[in-house]
């Protein structure tokens, strides 16, 4: 039989009702938000500014009667230009492709494991315009071992986190932060699939250039696998 790929394995466990949020915010209270370099309303704004950019998500969750912003995924962004750790004059090596899926949401909101999981690593990656606490989570699926990781958390959520702690589908691993802590960002979740953290710990690259885009498009697999929020199919802004 032929073995299945990571991809086929999720995109069958995805088919269940899986979910990194309150499961009883359903899939019509989720609006796409576009933070590409295409999307020209962002360049009237001073999107440096975390305050700025929160307020904009904002109006454009209640425009829609929307309790979740989400998008992201390969998404080339400018936002990142506000910060050194990525900034680079070269256009292909400057990293601005977004690898995983942002949920954009209030402080504090509980976060969940879609799948049952065990505690890889956690670290508060303190850089501006980082990650802040960030877990990692290591899952398997048909033996198949792979990694989710949840940036842009609480302080309060890795302070006592252990290596090789337990969790079921379903429980709540850790809150978001606020732009005190999680990177100086409006306060959201991102959520990236990793097949192979190259030695990682309590970190990965969550935004890559295009130059590397291939490797990471690979290597971080579409979170719609697991979340199936129906990006092509979500109302556009």
């Amino acid at each position: 039989m032929t073995k299945k790929s990571l991809s086929q394995l999720l995109s069958n466990v995805g088919s269940q009702s899986l979910f990194v949020l309150n499961p009883s915010i359903a899939k019509s209270e989720y609006i796409i938000l576009d933070l590409s370099i295409t999307n020209t309303t962002l360049n009237t704004l001073n999107v440096s500014s975390s305050e700025t950019l929160e307020h904009y998500i904002h109006s454009h969750k209640q425009n829609h009667s929307a309790k979740v912003a989400f998008g992201g995924y390969l998404e080339t962004r400018n936002i990142y230009q506000r910060s050194t750790y990525f900034k680079n004059t070269d256009p292909e090596t400057e990293r601005n492709i977004h690898l995983g899926v942002d949920l954009w949401i209030a402080a504090e909101t509980p976060i969940l494991t879609p799948l049952d999981a065990e505690v890889h690593s956690f670290k508060n990656n303190t850089n501006h315009g980082d990650y802040g606490p960030t877990i990692i989570l290591k899952h398997t699926v048909e033996h198949q071992e792979f990694f989710t990781l949840y940036g842009h958390l609480s302080l309060a959520s890795i302070q006592n986190l252990k290596v090789g702690q337990t969790f079921k589908k379903g429980e709540q691993i850790a809150t978001l932060g606020d732009a005190s802590v999680n990177g100086d960002y409006a306060p959201h979740l991102h959520f990236q699939i990793i097949k192979d953290l190259q030695g990682y710990v309590g970190d990965y690259p969550g935004v890559c250039s295009k130059k590397d885009l291939e490797f990471y498009r690979e290597n971080c697999l579409d979170p719609e696998l697991l979340l199936r929020l129906e990006y092509n199919k979500a109302q556009n802004i």
